[in-house]
């Protein structure tokens, strides 16, 4: 979910598009088909990195974005130029609230072929944009962190600001909770996610709100350094 000071939507779960297979070619005779070299498999050039699992919402799943311009494949693309191997999984999905997220936590980390070394958690955008009570927010990624603790999954938090416009004391109760929990479960924490695009409407999409393809670049540039220095310190146990 993404925020605006003074206007916020809501995300729209974005339309999966399936692509059907294409017609084969005529067939051969069976000579030709024995003398035909076989197709060669590349191997998977991440096989064996470390699995990182981007948990969150619209900002992960890369809303309104081409295949591959989403945060966590702009991430993991940006880290390779740095010669850092890791594999990010998205499970970002659209519109969901802290709510609907630990709803999902057990059912998505019980079907990673993988264990991740790291969990990037960025959820809570929706709950402020529904006006939802902060304390709800906070139990809610609590018990995100404290599933991650107890399967051993090193977290890392994306935060959100809430929009003044929510009133101060909204402001006053929903701003301290990542930090709080950051500090509580010594996750590393990009207190702001969007701050690198807030005052710039030429890296966001045409709704104002999310970061386009240039827009998600800036915040990379801005992550990387804390992503990859997470990802380190998550391998070598802390």
């Amino acid at each position: 979910m993404s925020i605006k000071l003074g206007v916020i939507a809501c995300l729209a779960i974005p339309c999966l598009a399936m692509s059907g297979c294409g017609k084969g070619d005529a067939p051969t005779s069976p000579d030709t088909a024995s003398a035909a070299p076989l197709a060669s498999v590349s191997a998977d050039p991440l096989a064996g990195a470390p699995v990182v699992l981007a948990f969150g919402d619209s900002l992960y799943a890369g809303y309104q974005l081409k295949p591959g311009e989403s945060y966590p494949a702009k991430l993991q693309a940006a880290l390779a130029a740095r010669g850092v191997r890791a594999k990010f999984v998205n499970a970002g999905v659209s519109g969901d609230t802290t709510a609907a997220g630990l709803e999902r936590l057990a059912f998505t980390l019980d079907n990673q072929p993988v264990k991740p070394v790291l969990v990037m958690v960025g959820l809570g955008g929706n709950d402020m944009l529904r006006g939802l009570p902060p304390e709800q927010t906070r139990q809610n990624l609590t018990a995100i962190l404290a599933e991650l603790k107890k399967r051993h999954l090193p977290a890392m938090l994306t935060g959100m600001l809430a929009a003044p416009n929510m009133g101060a004391d909204y402001v006053a109760k929903f701003n301290p909770i990542y930090p709080a929990l950051a500090n509580t479960y010594h996750a590393p924490l990009v207190p702001f996610l969007l701050q690198p695009i807030f005052t710039h409407p030429e890296l966001k999409l045409a709704d104002g709100i999310h970061p386009n393809a240039a827009g998600v670049d800036r915040i990379v540039v801005a992550t990387v350094d804390q992503v990859e220095k997470a990802l380190k310190a998550a391998e070598k146990g802390g």
